[in-house]
């Protein structure tokens, strides 16, 4: 029996007419089935495309082989054209303080097998989550922010160079983090916040939201920029509330809400499925 190889294309490129014809004869060339196919012309004028190619081991080129024999029509169309080999999973460095609900359902379901990705290591200004961590067999590297913020953050950017980190994602990491450090991990870099319609900043934002009788709670996952908070969305959800509802089950809420968002949004990224278009994102869920 021939194993089957899955590969991810993934395009970027001004739009215009001849890209999908170019594209779709040269992977029937090269012997590939598309197995799936999105695809998006955005305001901006850029066209963004993600194929998913399946092909036979000896049959098809290397994801390498495949870059060079693409490199003519990327030059052509002015293309950002990746080929992405699946069985190649995202490195991910988790990072977290206090709150626990958003790393532990992505350490299950990593664990589970429902992430494609592998989290090679878990970061901290605290040590709360240590024996959770350390229990699921993966490293935990507490760094505290006790002899000062721009120190704690060379540390952070030393650690995902020496594990080759592809991806950080903020599990509820309480931190601003500097200019510095958006810059070392932009494009990487995940965070999840709530979000609620009026949006509540300080302490006790469920508590705020309870005494306001808010209607709807959400949560929002984003890249992470120097505005805090308000880098491109991955994606969003919401939880309806009534007066019945206490604080404390604002949280719980809340809390699931954060959860799944961003894990939809990490499972999103790690399958090539996002496309950054400036201030917003083209997300092919």
């Amino acid at each position: 029996m021939t194993d089957e190889i899955a590969y991810i294309l993934t395009i970027t490129c001004p739009d215009r007419g001849g890209i999908v014809a170019a594209v779709s004869t040269f992977l029937h060339e090269q012997q590939f089935s598309i197995t799936e196919a999105h695809q998006h012309s955005a305001s901006e004028g850029l066209f963004c495309m993600r194929l998913a190619l399946a092909g036979s081991a000896g049959s098809v080129p290397d994801v390498a082989t495949l870059a060079t024999l693409f490199a003519p029509i990327a030059t052509r169309f002015g293309m950002d054209a990746q080929f992405h080999d699946t069985a190649v999973r995202p490195r991910v460095l988790l990072m977290v303080s206090k709150f626990g609900h958003c790393l532990h359902d992505l350490m299950h379901r990593w664990r589970s097998g429902q992430l494609p990705v592998d989290i090679v290591a878990v970061g901290s200004n605290h040590d709360d989550m240590r024996s959770f961590v350390e229990w699921c067999g993966v490293p935990y590297h507490h760094l505290p922010v006790t002899d000062g913020k721009a120190a704690q953050e060379q540390q952070l950017i030393a650690l995902t160079e020496a594990l080759a980190i592809d991806l950080v994602v903020l599990a509820r990491y309480m931190q601003v983090l500097s200019p510095t450090l958006c810059a070392a991990w932009a494009g990487r870099c995940i965070n999840i916040h709530h979000s609620f319609l009026p949006s509540f900043k300080g302490a006790k934002p469920y508590t705020q939201a309870h005494a306001r009788g808010v209607k709807i709670i959400g949560a929002t996952a984003h890249y992470v920029t120097t505005d805090l908070d308000e880098g491109p969305i991955i994606e969003q959800d919401i939880r309806r509330v009534s007066h019945t509802r206490s604080p404390a089950e604002l949280v719980l809420m809340g809390q699931e809400v954060e959860a799944s968002v961003l894990v939809r949004a990490v499972r999103w990224h790690a399958e090539r499925r996002v496309f950054g278009t400036g201030q917003r994102t083209v997300v092919f869920d």
